[in-house]
């Protein structure tokens, strides 16, 4: 079970890394789409390449910073439920919400998109837009997304089943959001 934490802190400083980029990412895409408008109205010049370029990091922020999102335990939850049980009884209703949906789910998009991206790739695949940008790139995103999701995921697991062996100290405590 040790060998399995360490991987577990490996994984979490992989998803910690990941989300701290993607979230400079959303500042850089809020400035490359000023940078677009601005260069559209005052030089009436526009690119799809660089409106491409933005949905693309919109991609990148939403796919990878979904690992460090779950990392963070900030993902959504029935709060009804999860609000109202003792912490140990949270815990397994993690180890369920991961091991019956979450885990599979992220596994079968992430082996999906696979060959989607391969054959992108392959092909050298391009946007018909004139000017547009290669393909496989954010076909990839969409794969690394859900990969790891599903190392998340099981670093998760793992922290929740160290937890109930007293082997990993978890804050199980819950704040309900702000609405």
């Amino acid at each position: 079970m040790h060998a399995l934490l360490k991987l577990s802190r490996a994984i979490d400083m992989l998803s910690e890394a990941l989300g701290k980029f993607s979230g400079y990412l959303v500042l850089i895409c809020c400035l490359v789409s000023a940078g677009n408008a601005i260069v559209r109205y005052l030089f009436n010049y526009s690119s799809n390449g660089l409106l491409e370029i933005q949905w693309y990091m919109f991609g990148f922020i939403v796919l990878i910073g979904a690992s460090y999102t779950l990392r963070m335990n900030e993902h959504v939850r029935v709060d009804i439920i999860y609000g109202a049980i003792a912490p140990r009884t949270r815990i397994w209703v993690d180890i369920i919400g991961l091991v019956l949906f979450l885990l599979p789910a992220c596994f079968y998009l992430a082996w999906l998109s696979w060959p989607v991206f391969l054959l992108s790739w392959q092909q050298n695949e391009v946007s018909s837009n004139a000017g547009g940008l290669i393909r496989w790139p954010v076909k990839f995103i969409i794969f690394a997304g859900f990969a790891l999701l599903v190392l998340q995921g099981i670093s998760e697991l793992v922290k929740r089943i160290g937890a109930l062996n007293g082997l990993y100290q978890l804050d199980t405590k819950y704040e309900k959001p702000l609405q």
